[in-house]
């Protein structure tokens, strides 16, 4: 039997992500077993860029619940995630967990490659954000096998399944996760099937979820975008993911051998500048 992992990045219990979560699960035909997780229980600390994690087989050195959470998707066979739309943008759980994600390359070998779904929910029809990129960078961080992930509307909680079409929707996203992958909606970036891009002029663009750069071309039908892979990925592969790794390993190591150097440059920028601190009170530098 199929182990799913359900995570649902929302406070609210049996809100709109909850309930899509187990929607999509009812509709799931694997036999399976469906297991939550609610990603914003956890104390999930946020990095503090100590890069520790890259010579510590053991992963990250801060004292909170990551470990518990790695453990839940490296133990899943396949994922389900759901996460609200606050101001323009999924919930921030998501991005303090993948802020963590160099640890995530000491469970590299359990946690990569899992089928994976997404839904966003928004409570206002076009006032999503950036919550479809949200959702799919947390995925592709994971290095999981995104299957589909979609933005559905629903405010009131157990509204998202008042709708045919959400319901058919999830339908469709657990066909996914075992089954067939539904096509890439186009046009999207041939490198990720991304489909958010930042525009850099002219006809120069860049895809927000892998960051790779290429053009807006024309073609008969219709604009599609010619993005090429650069000579630094971590996302569009494991190996991309590993050869990061390396090079992060290897920027530690000339930190070490620049640090006399480096520690100089940040002596001149120290002052008697006074900061604010938590409580109210200040402190100088």
């Amino acid at each position: 039997m199929k182990q799913v992992l359900g995570i649902v990045a929302s406070h609210r219990h049996l809100g709109n992500c909850e309930i899509m979560v187990r929607e999509i699960s009812r509709q799931l035909a694997e036999p399976h077993q469906l297991t939550l997780l609610r990603l914003p229980d956890f104390n999930l600390r946020t990095c503090t860029g100590c890069y520790r994690c890259l010579s510590k087989t053991g992963g990250c050195v801060l004292t909170d619940d990551l470990a518990t959470v790695l453990e839940a998707i490296a133990a899943a066979d396949a994922l389900i995630l759901a996460a609200p739309t606050y101001f323009l943008g999924a919930h921030a759980c998501l991005k303090v967990f993948i802020d963590r994600g160099l640890s995530f390359y000491a469970l590299a070998e359990r946690l990569w490659g899992k089928s994976a779904v997404a839904v966003g929910i928004a409570g206002i029809d076009g006032k999503e954000g950036s919550t479809l990129l949200d959702i799919e960078r947390f995925l592709v961080t994971l290095q999981a096998d995104h299957r589909m992930s979609r933005i559905v509307y629903g405010a009131l909680p157990g509204e998202v399944v008042m709708s045919d079409a959400n319901r058919q929707l999830a339908k469709e996203l657990a066909a996914a996760l075992f089954g067939a992958a539904p096509p890439r909606i186009e046009p999207c970036c041939p490198q990720c099937g991304g489909a958010t891009f930042r525009f850099l002029g002219g006809r120069q663009v860049r895809c927000m979820l892998c960051s790779n750069a290429g053009k807006l071309v024309d073609s008969v039908d219709g604009p599609t975008f010619a993005i090429d892979k650069s000579d630094h990925e971590f996302v569009t592969s494991r190996n991309a993911a590993l050869q990061h790794r390396d090079w992060l390993q290897g920027m530690l190591a000339r930190y070490l051998e620049q640090k006399k150097e480096l520690k100089a440059i940040k002596a001149d920028y120290q002052d008697e500048t006074r900061w604010i601190k938590p409580g109210g009170g200040q402190a100088d530098a």
